[in-house]
């Protein structure tokens, strides 16, 4: 096999201990010792920094690996935290199953925690603030997972197979994860792809509509609209027990045991290898984008056919494996690729031809990037997470500003204002929270270096670091004033 068509890495199931030795690891060992040694030493400064550069911080150590990590409706608010749903993967070694985690996590609310309770975390432990709520047995690994943004009770998963499978998480039963169980019954299974479709997975914002991409080279198109009960668009009808909001026989269509299955509404070819990473337009159900390992940047219009509207053929110098389009700004576009950069498309300076360069390059990465998002809360914001451990906050209206005054090193990246290093590996996933402003969950993998299972993380960080200066400024002063009438008291 070429090297190059290899697994991905961040798709890698984790391998039995009993095969990990038979491996010929021996001539990458001192490269991986040096990286290793670069993360650690990384990580230990962060940590000695955690009480300043944090509102909040949550660790949570697993026993397997997840790839995927988003979050769920939120479930209650209080005074001093809210509850929320989590969902996570668990990516096994085959000795018990493969899951689907639907979690509740308590979200501390800002200017709550203390610094001590935020410094003080150990990094082999279960956080209090995340409990398990229900298992789903998922029939192969989990790779990714979104919800319906219309009704965040719905999600998508993407395995080790041709199918897309939807699932409504609170009309699931619970399971016990144990070898031999059978798999659960996911609602709806949406068919089309001719191969394997691992990674490149979207809801639209608009519409109840699935994208998916995979190694078929192709895009595909589904709507789940006429299999989703009303419910889905009303926010004050739960499913909890009331059963499934989906449908269960979608147009007498039945014929597996499995699930009903749903037909593609289009399917649009124009990449020349895997299809990594998909996203809807934010403001259209019928524009798309698509970025594969054929270096492409590609976007669509169901409107016009299933040919390419756009096709940016060296939208980076290797493999793209993420894309996202700008919730805020339906012109911007950003892609992450395994030549360690995140790169700014602006749509209306592409052509048909293929011709367009990236607005900005984002190089602050050592390693492959492998996921890119929008802030929720801030139009210039986003994140993106690498192989090099790393979970960088960007802001592109930084770029080309004179830093402020000792505000960060002549050395730092363009645009780049803050980074994550809590992560002692590949970060593979992470989902900013749209109901609590500047709040992130990160999952990594850490097999291959702790030999745990993996990472999953939730943060915010200080809004000292993110607020305008002259507001901070304000703040400072105020705190001044109050310190000195303090102290001038008797």
């Amino acid at each position: 096999m070429d090297p190059q068509q290899g697994p991905k890495k961040r798709g890698r199931k984790p391998k039995p201990k009993e095969d990990k030795k038979d491996e010929p690891q021996q001539p990458k060992m001192k490269d991986s010792k040096r990286t290793q040694h670069h993360v650690d030493d990384k990580y230990t400064q962060w940590k000695s920094l955690v009480p300043v550069l944090y509102d909040w911080l949550a660790n949570h150590n697993l026993v397997w690996p997840s790839l995927s990590c988003r979050w769920g409706p939120q479930l209650e608010q209080s005074t001093f935290k809210n509850r929320q749903r989590l969902y996570l993967s668990e990516q096994t070694d085959g000795s018990v199953p493969n899951t689907l985690v639907i979690a509740n996590c308590e979200v501390v609310k800002p200017r709550v925690a203390a610094a001590d309770h935020i410094s003080q975390f150990n990094e082999e432990a279960r956080s209090p603030f995340v409990k398990k709520y229900k298992t789903i047995i998922h029939p192969g690994e989990v790779n990714r997972i979104r919800e319906l943004p219309q009704n965040t009770k719905i999600v998508a998963t993407h395995t080790d197979s041709p199918d897309v499978l939807i699932w409504d998480v609170e009309a699931q039963p619970n399971r016990h994860a144990v070898l031999g169980a059978n798999n659960s019954r996911p609602d709806l299974i949406l068919t089309g792809h001719q191969d394997n479709a691992e990674f490149a997975l979207a809801m639209c914002p608009t519409e109840p509509y699935v994208l998916s991409g995979g190694k078929d080279k192709s895009v595909v198109l589904w709507s789940i609209q006429d299999h989703i009960a009303s419910s889905t668009t009303d926010p004050s009808k739960s499913a909890g027990s009331g059963g499934s909001i989906i449908k269960q026989n979608p147009e007498g269509n039945d014929k597996t045991s499995d699930g009903p299955t749903v037909g593609p509404r289009g399917i649009y070819y124009g990449h020349e290898d895997t299809v990594e990473d998909v996203a809807f337009c934010p403001t259209s159900a019928q524009e798309f984008c698509s970025v594969g390992d054929d270096s492409c940047l590609i976007l669509w219009d169901a409107r016009v056919g299933s040919s390419p509207v756009v096709k940016v053929e060296k939208a980076h110098n290797a493999d793209l494996h993420c894309v996202d389009w700008n919730p805020h700004e339906d012109n911007l576009i950003l892609t992450g690729s395994a030549d360690n950069s995140v790169r700014m498309f602006d749509r209306r300076n592409l052509t048909s031809n293929g011709i367009g360069s990236p607005i900005h390059k984002f190089e602050g990465h050592k390693a492959a990037v492998l996921c890119v998002q929008w802030s929720p809360d801030k139009s210039s914001v986003f994140g993106s997470s690498a192989e090099d451990g790393l979970l960088n906050i960007w802001d592109y209206e930084k770029v080309g500003k004179k830093v402020e005054h000792g505000a960060r090193s002549p050395s730092a990246p363009a645009g780049l204002f803050f980074q994550h290093a809590g992560h002692r590996d590949k970060v593979v996933d992470f989902h900013w929270n749209s109901s609590d402003p500047w709040t992130i969950v990160s999952v990594s993998d850490d097999c291959d270096t702790t030999g745990g299972g993996g990472t999953l993380q939730i943060w915010r960080m200080s809004d000292l670091i993110y607020r305008p200066e002259d507001e901070v400024i304000a703040e400072l002063e105020k705190f001044k004033s109050h310190v000195v009438s303090c102290s001038a008291k008797p």
